[in-house]
């Protein structure tokens, strides 16, 4: 079993910037970031191999949205730029053994989240 703890969310003006961070409590496979807004469904957001040589992005954050990960530390980041406020979501961090799915379905475990919220 596979903990994970996210942090960095917060309130920032559109156009800004945040860093999300995802601890794990033990190594880990694949993984990903995806986010909630209220009354929407869970969507992707960004993914990442256990070596890093392979990350997968949503159109909705290419070019804006970095996702990055220490092994030595079990930590997984995802830094967000030119933050608007449609990114307004919570924002959760999930583990995969399976490639670099965009399916939630296909992660086994998953954080708490953090609320990132982005005003005009």
């Amino acid at each position: 079993q596979v903990q994970l703890v996210e942090s960095g969310g917060g309130l920032v003006q559109a156009g800004g910037s945040l860093r999300l961070s995802c601890a794990a409590s033990g190594r880990t496979s694949t993984m990903g970031w995806f986010r909630q807004a209220p009354g929407k469904e869970r969507e992707f957001v960004a993914g990442i191999s256990w070596n890093g040589g392979t990350t997968r992005y949503a159109d909705s954050g290419k070019g804006r949205f970095t996702i990055s990960r220490e092994n030595a530390k079990n930590t997984v980041f995802l830094e967000m730029n030119s933050l608007k406020p449609e990114d307004t979501a919570v924002y959760y961090c999930a583990a995969s053994t399976i490639g670099v799915p965009m399916i939630a379905l296909l992660y086994q475990y998953w954080g708490q989240g953090t609320q990132v919220t982005v005003s005009s």
